[in-house]
């Protein structure tokens, strides 16, 4: 049995881990070792706005986004996402149909919902 209590302090845990996030044009199924996106669209990482938030006791909302206008994703297929804490592990990645190709008028933002019981 796991406790309500350890459940919210994993929750906590896990929002202030979150440093980072990047999408890339990879989608196949990865390793529980990989340590990186398969194929990264190489923004920068100030390109992107990542935040987590604790909706729930045992829930944890990570969120990602860039810019549609940024040249690095501007008419690219996104078909993946990750997320990073501040020493550059990968904590998260999430493949996915690809959405796009991207116009520059229209911003991308990935959701990542954690729950755990």
């Amino acid at each position: 049995m796991i406790t309500d209590k350890f459940k919210s302090l994993i929750a906590d845990q896990l929002v202030s881990l979150l440093a980072k996030g990047r999408v890339g044009q990879g989608g196949n199924s990865t390793s529980p070792s990989a340590t990186d996106l398969d194929v990264d669209i190489g923004a920068s990482d100030s390109a992107y706005t990542t935040s987590a938030i604790k909706s729930g006791e045992n829930t944890v909302e990570y969120s990602l986004k860039i810019a549609g206008s940024n040249s690095n994703l501007n008419g690219k297929s996104i078909r993946e996402a990750a997320f990073f804490d501040s020493n550059d592990n990968m904590l998260a990645r999430l493949n996915f149909d690809a959405l796009g190709p991207v116009a520059n008028t229209s911003d991308l933002e990935i959701f990542f919902i954690l729950e755990f019981e």
